[in-house]
């Protein structure tokens, strides 16, 4: 190990100890690295300078304190005593120690539901767990061994291929264990951070606040003994609270998870147009278990009769308890979508 390896060693272990050495960290880490006081009081000088630790008094009265800036990692067997609730509070709580009540609850939120996916679900043996605070964002990372998401989904549901299966997912309410589980967990999560990625076996789903579009890509992840990867972010100042996302999936009057907003762009596979019926068909799938269907038609430039009609006509026709409603349409898809309509009407 060279020197400067080295070097990010030691102050890794610095920040985290400091919380159980408040008084006595030099010491204790130059016990551990067989170096002198002095040498550890040069790296606490560059973690107080670049925010990862605070101190108050002086001399022997001095004290130190985990500063703004944290971050903790750890690989952790997936056991039967494994859960969320405990790793959050016996490893990770700290980091998000001290941030307003509507970011802590939003990580909280999706700390504990993606670990609680990766433990029901990912038929894994280990979860690695990374979370970042520095002065703008907040980062979590978790990271498991199994199957992936996509793929089992893929095999447990008899789709046709992965991308089917996160497009099922981004639409919400679908799980592989609906006796334990509402499906609603991914979906929540990817709703309440300004930017949230999942990616598994070649295929990676992206929500960002800052662009239009959620999109559907080729992961870079290429590492077999990589299942599902989950990225979450959000801003520090951000203002969005859990209850006021939650509402806006919920219909008029209701406090349950009945509405969903469905991204019609990711229903096409490459340069594909939306001429078809199965086109259509894939994207009405499971749409049923919703009260409320908002067909979000931006970045969509045209659609075929035959895709309109099935919707608007066929499906609503047999659905007269789903509210359909399309939305952010261009003038050739309004053309289309209202001429869809117009028949069921007349019929």
């Amino acid at each position: 190990m060279n020197n400067r390896e080295r070097g990010k060693k030691i102050r890794r272990q610095i920040v985290r100890d400091v919380r159980h050495h408040p008084t006595d960290i030099s010491k204790h880490i130059a016990n551990l690295f067989s170096i002198t006081p002095q040498a550890v009081n040069n790296h606490i000088k560059r973690l107080e300078q670049e925010g990862w630790l605070s101190s108050t008094g002086s001399g022997k009265g001095k004290r130190y304190f985990l500063g703004d800036s944290r971050k903790h990692n750890s690989l952790f067997p997936l056991t039967n005593e494994f859960t969320e609730d405990g790793v959050w509070r016996d490893h990770f709580s700290f980091v998000f120690d001290g941030l307003p009540e509507n970011i802590f609850d939003i990580c909280q939120y999706g700390f504990t539901e993606m670990v609680n996916n990766v433990i029901d679900h990912s038929s894994g043996e280990h979860i690695f767990i990374s979370a970042i605070r520095d002065q703008e964002k907040i980062m979590i990372f978790v990271i498991d061994d199994g199957e992936g998401i996509f793929r089992k989904i893929k095999r447990l549901c008899e789709l046709s291929d992965e991308r089917q299966a996160l497009f099922e997912l981004s639409k919400g309410k679908l799980t592989t264990d609906p006796d334990n589980h509402t499906g609603e967990g991914i979906f929540f999560t990817s709703r309440v951070f300004g930017q949230f990625e999942i990616e598994s076996r070649g295929i990676k789903f992206s929500h960002d606040d800052n662009f239009e579009f959620d999109y559907i890509l080729e992961s870079n992840i290429t590492d077999s003994e990589v299942g599902t990867a989950v990225y979450m972010l959000i801003n520090r100042d951000s203002e969005r609270n859990i209850q006021t996302v939650f509402d806006d999936f919920a219909g008029p009057d209701e406090f349950q998870f009945n509405k969903t907003v469905i991204p019609v762009r990711l229903a096409q596979y490459g340069t594909e147009k939306l001429v078809s019926r199965s086109q259509a068909k894939r994207l009405l799938a499971r749409i049923e278990r919703f009260q409320y269907v908002i067909f979000d038609f931006e970045g969509v430039s045209a659609i075929g009769q035959a895709f309109a009609d099935e919707i608007f006509r066929v499906y609503a026709q047999n659905h007269p308890g789903i509210v359909l409603l399309p939305d952010n349409m261009v003038p050739n898809v309004e053309k289309m979508v209202k001429r869809a309509i117009s028949s069921k009407a007349v019929n």
